[in-house]
């Protein structure tokens, strides 16, 4: 691969979630990717901490992957899943179902995890009105909860920079309930707080507010990403499950970041032993080598929405054009054949220990404010300076890869998941560039 690459014009790509001039005034751009590390344009070595985001599990430039992705389309480029169908679409969704909780086999495929969020708030709507309770519209999000860039998913999200301009348009009968950080009750915790179980209990008060025959679902991450890593109290998915059981409200776990092994289980449902009725996925299942989502339904809520239609009608209008695209499909497959032979899931099971070790020796660091994590994901939150919220990390950021390792940042959060092929010699390197960056900005 030739090492010289001319420099392309900034102007015309608009890019997502960056502050544009910002970037296009000094730009950080990879021209290629294997294993743990991205090469940058002036052939720099870049350890990723963040897995891409929060997607690249089985590490980069997979060959297997890369195979099975050009055999397919020399093979057949595209085929329509609207009436007809291709064996790899089928194929994917049987290798999907295995690993999701018991019950929750039947798969509808999506594009990204915005659009399995949508799909699934969709699927919640349609299951109650075929079961006759077509009043069952509103949702319940969370404050902080991030569920992708739909105006579904901002909807049901929590995150202010996400809603405000859109805040006129959103869907209505939306409620939230409070998110489950609190610093001061349950800072530098390893693992799940023992602090907070009661605070799913809010979901009494809006049930009394609303009424229960209102309620369609509750839609909540079993760990929370986006926002900066926020792990779920001792019991609190547990009486969130116990309540939408008792109110007849589907519950949602948005799994786009926690799926495939994030957590050393092959989802966090599995990891924490609570089933929802619905689970959206993307990133991982295929190792974001081509664009794909997905939503895994319980069995019984599939077959209230299809067993509802006319005979020889369609049941559900939802779909996407590239649904269960075969290259996406095939990627997918690939992927899930490397997850099982190198048993990547049970590796980042054995990492936890190492990788908490290693993001706790951040405790007393410059700057450090709090400290969460739980399996291969990590959130360092930072003291803010006065008026520059963000700033901080920013910097933080900025000296990592100046120093050959990728973080993410959000707001003055620096948060972790690398791979599931990293080596311990990697934690450290993660850890100790983050330390040393720490120690070096104001």
């Amino acid at each position: 691969m030739s090492t010289t690459h001319s420099s392309p014009d900034l102007s015309n790509f608009w890019m997502p979630f960056t502050a544009n001039r910002q970037f296009k005034a000094s730009p950080r751009l990879f021209k290629a990717a294997k294993g743990m590390y991205y090469t940058t344009v002036d052939d720099r070595a870049v350890l990723d901490a963040t897995a891409g985001l929060w997607c690249v599990n089985a590490g980069h430039g997979r060959a297997e992957i890369t195979r099975a992705v050009a055999e397919q389309l020399d093979t057949m480029d595209y085929a329509p899943t609207f009436q007809m169908g291709h064996p790899l679409a089928f194929e994917a969704a049987t290798r999907v179902a295995e690993l999701m909780p018991a019950g929750l086999d039947r798969i509808f495929f999506t594009n990204s995890g915005s659009e399995s969020v949508d799909t699934a708030l969709k699927i919640a709507l349609a299951y109650h009105r075929a079961r006759g309770e077509g009043q069952r519209t509103r949702f319940i999000g969370r404050e902080r909860g991030y569920h992708g860039v739909g105006f579904g998913g901002i909807s049901v999200g929590g995150i202010l920079a996400n809603r405000k301009t859109f805040s006129g348009n959103l869907m209505p009968h939306v409620d939230h309930l409070s998110h489950t950080l609190n610093i001061a009750e349950a800072g530098f915790t390893r693992g799940q707080p023992t602090w907070g179980a009661h605070l799913a209990d809010e979901l009494e008060r809006l049930v009394a507010l609303h009424d229960a025959s209102t309620i369609a679902a509750v839609i909540v991450e079993p760990l929370a990403g986006s926002t900066g890593v926020l792990v779920p109290p001792k019991g609190y998915l547990e009486r969130l499950r116990e309540l939408c059981t008792k109110h007849g409200i589907l519950l949602i776990f948005d799994e786009v970041i926690t799926g495939f092994g994030r957590l050393g289980a092959p989802t966090a449902s599995a990891y924490f032993g609570v089933t929802p009725d619905i689970l959206t996925m993307a990133k991982a299942i295929n190792n974001a080598a081509v664009p794909m989502g997905a939503v895994a339904a319980s069995r019984a809520v599939h077959d209230a929405v299809v067993n509802a239609g006319a005979a020889n009608a369609i049941e559900f209008f939802h779909g996407y054009t590239y649904t269960a695209h075969p290259a996406a499909a095939a990627a997918a497959i690939a992927t899930l054949d490397i997850y099982k032979r190198d048993q990547l899931f049970e590796r980042a099971k054995e990492l936890t220990g190492v990788f908490e070790d290693a993001v706790h020796e951040l405790r007393g660091a410059a700057h450090v404010k709090d400290i969460r994590n739980l399996g291969l994901v990590a959130g360092v939150e930072l003291e803010s300076r006065p008026g520059a919220v963000g700033a901080r990390a920013y910097d933080v950021f900025l000296k990592c890869f100046e120093a050959g390792v990728l973080v993410r940042y959000t707001g003055d959060i620096l948060a972790f998941s690398p791979p599931l092929i990293v080596e311990e010699k990697q934690i450290d390197q993660i850890f100790s560039t983050v330390r040393d960056a720490l120690g070096s900005v104001a």
